[in-house]
């Protein structure tokens, strides 16, 4: 690492607590859920809206912020997020009844929505194009940190008086950790600029990237951003021909994230486990921190690659492998009855096999190329778009999740999994760009020459 990026990557670590503690309360529930429901004894169906509560208030976020991004900065909506997911935390932790703990979940989403576009967005942002890709993924690996780091909680919670009620209020130090942190950094040079507020994008460029020529960095910003001045709503930007590849790129990478099952894991690892036959709620849950061992250390590889390989090959080569592990884990239910008790060692191998290829493709990748795709005048509220899919996606999966595993089966349940894994390698075929080593600037201009995806 060069000395003069030093404080770059110290930004990105910082902003990318957001991260983490998006991570923390998408994997807390799955442990905390098994003690919950010897507490309060729910359905299957209030199994699903427990889980998937997060993921109404993290729809409302993702679709309410956007707009506040562009309007008074990537830095204050950051703050604001910290200031939720502290509060969230508390009050889950002392909910007295199950709709209580629901409505206090919600509020935590609000937090999750907002965060999930805002710090992707932070990080493109303030990154040299070299290391964009490197940088974001760092938010991604932060998600990863916060799942192990809630299955961690959960385990040394689990035989505690109270346990799920401090596994939920641990959410506490992470965000007041984000909340100090980002009090000393600053705005992104881009939006600044949008602002007319020069003189501090000019600093923070300096800080950020030393060797910068910041004459030429600053006006390729503005021209970028008076190539469309006319328009001076969104909505006209929107309605453009040339932005119809970019939304479909991006709208379909969240459905490929999301669909292709990973929170069924995140969210219902132990439940998984306990079904193919680990005996006690305990057992379940170390077994999934392993899990979120593999999630963590998996990730590195795709920020590694990212920038090196690039986006596209990753992709392949995690669809490929996500595919395959969902066809072995649905074949693993489908014959349970030869596998006996070796059905929880498969079990466990086709998830980890799972973790290891989405950890180091749709996951980091997913959020690299909707971050980059969007052109500047709109990329916070096409960014907002995008979150609000992926969590409506979520939202669906999740809490259909419980149902369909006890209606139709785990095999035809996670075959339907694979099946959609195909189809989407053969959009991320057509429709997906390559964007490694190109500028932001660029990739708009592509699209507005109508380039084609593959000739990028």
């Amino acid at each position: 690492m060069k000395f003069t990026y030093l404080w770059l990557y110290f930004v990105a670590i910082i902003a990318s607590l957001g991260g983490l503690l998006s991570g923390y309360d998408t994997g807390v529930i799955s442990g905390a859920l098994l003690f919950i429901n010897e507490t309060w004894d729910l359905t299957d169906y209030m199994q699903g809206i427990l889980v998937s509560s997060v993921l109404i208030g993290a729809v409302i976020g993702a679709a309410t912020n956007g707009i506040l991004a562009d309007i008074f900065g990537r830095k204050k909506i950051i703050m604001a997020t910290a200031i939720i997911f502290i509060v969230g935390s508390v009050l889950c932790a002392l909910a007295p009844n199950i709709i209580v703990l629901i409505i206090s979940r919600i509020l935590v989403g609000l937090a999750v929505g907002i965060v999930n576009f805002v710090v992707p967005l932070y990080l493109s942002e303030v990154s040299p194009k070299h290391l964009r890709g490197t940088l974001v993924s760092l938010y991604q690996w932060a998600i990863t940190a916060g799942i192990l780091f809630s299955y961690m909680i959960n385990s040394a919670f689990a035989q505690a008086v109270f346990n799920w009620r401090w596994m939920l209020f641990a959410g506490v130090f992470p965000g007041t950790i984000l909340l100090v942190g980002m009090m000393f950094l600053g705005d992104t040079p881009r939006w600044l600029l949008s602002k007319n507020r020069e003189d501090e994008a000019r600093k923070v460029l300096q800080k950020i990237e030393p060797d910068v020529d910041l004459d030429e960095e600053v006006n390729h910003i503005k021209a970028t951003l008076n190539q469309e001045s006319d328009d001076t709503k969104s909505k006209k930007i929107v309605l453009k021909k040339w932005m119809i590849m970019p939304a479909i790129v991006g709208l379909g990478i969240m459905f490929a994230q999301i669909c292709t099952g990973i929170n069924t894991i995140i969210y219902y690892a132990p439940t998984i486990f306990k079904i193919a036959g680990f005996d006690s709620n305990l057992n379940a849950i170390y077994a999934t921190t392993g899990i979120g061992v593999v999630n963590f250390l998996m990730t590195i590889v795709a920020i590694y690659f990212t920038d090196r390989l690039g986006r596209k090959p990753l992709l392949y080569i995690g669809l490929i492998g996500v595919m395959l592990s969902l066809l072995s884990l649905g074949c693993a239910f489908q014959f349970e009855a030869v596998l006996g008790a070796n059905l929880k060692w498969v079990a466990v191998g086709s998830l980890v096999t799972y973790i290891i290829c989405f950890a180091m493709s749709l996951g980091p990748v997913g959020w690299i190329i909707v971050s980059e795709v969007f052109p500047l005048k709109i990329r916070g509220w096409a960014m907002s778009m995008c979150t609000v899919a992926n969590f409506a996606f979520n939202f669906f999966v999740v809490s259909s999740f419980p149902i369909m595993i006890n209606r139709v089966g785990g095999a035809i349940t996670f075959w339907m999994f694979a099946a959609v894994s195909f189809l989407c390698i053969l959009f991320v075929y057509v429709f997906v760009p390559e964007t490694k080593g190109i500028s932001l600037e660029q990739i708009e201009e592509n699209w507005i020459k109508g380039i084609k995806p593959r000739d990028f």
